[in-house]
């Protein structure tokens, strides 16, 4: 049982009038009678509260609604349900003891429910790191119209609940990709060079078809069938290409950004990359490496691959050792004989860092398509566009812009060697990746 605010506030009004009646005995009656009729109030209010009822009657039920895992890095919806079996109205006062990973204060939330009536209490929570996360009690505190005390109820302790890469972005992303409105997410629209060279069927000619495609010799032969139509061939893109996602795990991938480190974000970034490569009708397969091969999963596109992808990145740690890239390219070699489109994420701060990778860097490009992708620094950059207004803000912006140039110099040096280059800001990595891999589909480098 908790004492309310009001209960206080109607004590100390009492209190206060004794004193007063100790020096004006004419009014120590009605404030003797007013402590009385307060202690009654207090009573008959822990009755209403405590006494059973009848057929479940007499107290509230609550419970905390969330699935059976959480997505890192989005924000996941949390449902608290309550329901009031008391034959009166109450108030209600809920706490969520959320994992302390989250660090909030926020989580009171008041409701007033009718006899019999229920409510809903939604929130969210974004985690920023991927492992499992221990849920409390669901704390209801009950109050009666009359509102002097409360009495607390606990529902729904010790949940565990696992945090995983974001499938809620992956599934996002799927669904625009069904209903081709990639666009809707800022996914370019692009415009496909030439052919594939996979042939599908031939259809009738609409408008807006390329007068190319036009098969003059189909189109005869129904014209001698007294048809006018003109018939057109209508190719596919070319399926079952091989998408591999490399994730470096080395130390450079520690650095965090908006709660996230880089490996998360680039873990998220291979989970929804895998899944619209499926959709396109390709094979998704996933690399991660630091100072050693940690895990190969082959490319594959059969039944439940994503549900093993999505296993694989759960438990996926940064290193704090330098990432051997030789050790990747001697494994790729060996592993991988098909020629494929290789996703490589990692960072790279300084030209001379990318220097000493870049002849593994050129042997994987010239059995492979390589992608390279790596991070702006989204703080320096802000850092630069901000005003400098002593010397030593001049000399540190100076220094600044020095870093943000050789990032620049990191894709021309990159480009030199004909290795497609990726530079773009962790906010943006999913998307600018998708645009990339659907650039190559269109050009038919895959």
């Amino acid at each position: 049982m908790f004492l309310t605010p009001r209960f206080f506030l109607a004590l100390a009004v009492v209190i206060i009038g004794l004193v007063v009646a100790f020096f004006l005995p004419v009014l120590l009656p009605p404030f003797q009678i007013a402590l009385a009729l307060l202690a009654i109030l207090t009573l008959l209010d822990a009755l209403l509260l405590y006494t059973p009822g009848q057929n479940g009657a007499g107290h509230v039920f609550g419970r905390r609604v969330l699935g059976d895992k959480l997505a890192n890095g989005s924000e996941n919806d949390i449902a608290i349900y309550l329901e009031n079996h008391y034959r009166f109205p109450v108030n209600t006062q809920t706490i969520d003891e959320i994992p302390v990973q989250f660090q909030r204060r926020d989580v009171l939330f008041r409701a007033a429910l009718r006899a019999g009536d229920t409510a809903i209490i939604r929130y969210q929570l974004r985690p920023t790191r991927r492992g499992e996360y221990q849920f409390g009690a669901v704390n209801v505190f009950v109050a009666s119209p009359i509102g002097l005390i409360r009495r607390r109820f606990r529902y729904g302790q010790d949940q565990l609940v696992p945090v995983y890469p974001s499938f809620l972005q992956m599934r996002q992303y799927e669904l625009l990709a069904i209903s081709n409105r990639l666009t809707e997410v800022g996914v370019k629209r692009i415009r496909r060079v030439g052919h594939s060279l996979e042939f599908e069927q031939i259809r009738p000619y609409v408008a807006g078809d390329d007068p190319r495609a036009i098969n003059w010799k189909a189109s005869a032969r129904r014209a001698s069938a007294s048809t006018d139509t003109f018939v057109v061939n209508h190719f596919q893109d070319e399926r079952a290409q091989q998408v591999y996602c490399l994730i470096d795990k080395g130390r450079v991938m520690r650095m965090p950004f908006a709660g996230l480190s880089l490996l998360d974000y680039a873990i998220n970034a291979t989970l929804v990359v895998s899944n619209i490569a499926l959709i396109k009708h390709d094979k998704a397969g996933l690399v991660t490496f630091s100072n050693k091969l940690s895990t190969i999963v082959p490319a594959d596109r059969r039944s439940g691959h994503m549900l093993k992808l999505l296993e694989v990145l759960y438990r996926q740690r940064t290193k704090y050792l330098e990432t051997d890239f030789e050790l990747l390219y001697t494994n790729i070699k060996a592993k991988i004989r098909q020629r494929s489109l290789l996703i490589l994420f990692t960072n790279f701060e300084t030209l001379s860092g990318l220097q000493r990778q870049l002849p593994y860097l050129r042997r994987l490009a010239k059995d492979h398509l390589l992608l390279v992708v790596f991070f702006e620094n989204t703080e320096l950059d802000a850092y630069l566009n901000s005003p400098a207004d002593t010397t030593e803000d001049v000399y540190n912006q100076t220094i600044a812009e020095k870093f943000s140039q050789e990032k620049r110099q990191v894709v021309r040096e990159l480009q030199r060697y004909g290795i497609h280059a990726l530079l773009t800001a962790p906010a943006n990595l999913t998307i600018n990746t998708i645009n990339k891999y659907l650039e190559f589909k269109s050009r038919g480098l895959i």
